[in-house]
């Protein structure tokens, strides 16, 4: 599976927020952020989760289909962190062709592990 990037901005915060409905000040608001105990805005969980389906989508290809994501948050991350998910082949369902992938997503660093998930696809 190949690595997919992602560099979130404050502007795709702000748009995904919006496309979303997530209005939390938490996603957009340094001095906000901060009071709440952050070092800055952080990334929604539900981008982390976009960003999982997308390199799952990738891997399945042009005509395949991601059937189930799953995923928890490890760690925040902030606008302007490099977002890196890898993923391996966990287990295929010779019978079914489903094929279970492990995903995880680190941000730019040590290696800091902001969200671990699975999914299933089935290539088209």
């Amino acid at each position: 599976m190949t690595e997919l990037e992602l560099v979130p901005d404050e502007v795709m915060l702000l748009r995904f927020g919006a496309v979303t409905r997530n209005t939390h000040r938490i996603h957009y608001d340094t001095a906000f952020a901060r009071s709440e105990g952050l070092d800055g805005p952080v990334v929604m969980a539900q981008l982390h989760g976009c960003l999982l389906h997308r390199a799952a989508t990738e891997f399945a290809g042009p005509t395949g289909r991601v059937l189930r994501l799953a995923w928890q948050n490890r760690a925040p991350a902030h606008p302007g962190d490099r977002l890196t998910v890898t993923g391996t082949v966990r287990e295929v369902d010779p019978a079914t062709g489903e094929i279970t992938l492990d995903l995880i997503e680190q941000r730019e660093g040590p290696g800091i592990v902001c969200c671990r998930g699975q999914a299933v696809v089935v290539l088209g």
